[in-house]
């Protein structure tokens, strides 16, 4: 299966989004500050570059369970898609949720719908992340 994260609102600390399976909007998403240098990721700090990566679904031992976990990220691994409200929940993965609250929160975890989805098909499964413009970066 494939599908996008489609980054749309920039703050200095946080970058909001929208999961897109096709053309429906499945979820939004919350992500740390994107960096005008994608390359200098720093752990807990910034966004994951934008790009095309492989999505396992695999145990976490942090979370307890199994969870959609993002792949061959450059520099940085262990990037999972999981439930959370703010960029202090995220440690440079990328939160999944109902409703947007503003530009920092997002509530209503949609983990458990996005890993029964993965479920249903078959790997490989393949995320699409992509900056909108304008888009300056911090």
């Amino acid at each position: 299966m494939n599908f996008q994260c489609i980054r749309t609102v920039y703050t200095p600390d946080t970058t909001i989004g929208h999961l897109l399976i096709g053309n429906s909007v499945f979820c939004h998403t919350l992500e740390d500050v994107v960096r005008k240098d994608e390359s200098a990721k720093v752990y807990g700090q910034t966004a994951i570059p934008a790009g095309r990566y492989p999505v396992t679904l695999e145990y976490s031992n942090h979370f307890k369970k199994v969870l959609p976990r993002i792949r061959n990220v450059p520099n940085f691994d262990g990037i999972l898609l999981h439930g959370g409200n703010t960029a202090k929940d995220t440690d440079g993965c990328i939160l999944v949720a109902k409703n947007i609250v503003d530009e920092r929160t997002i509530q209503g975890s949609m983990s458990d719908d996005l890993i029964e989805l993965l479920k249903k098909h078959d790997e490989p499964n393949w995320i699409e992340i992509v900056n909108t413009f304008p888009y300056f970066g911090v």
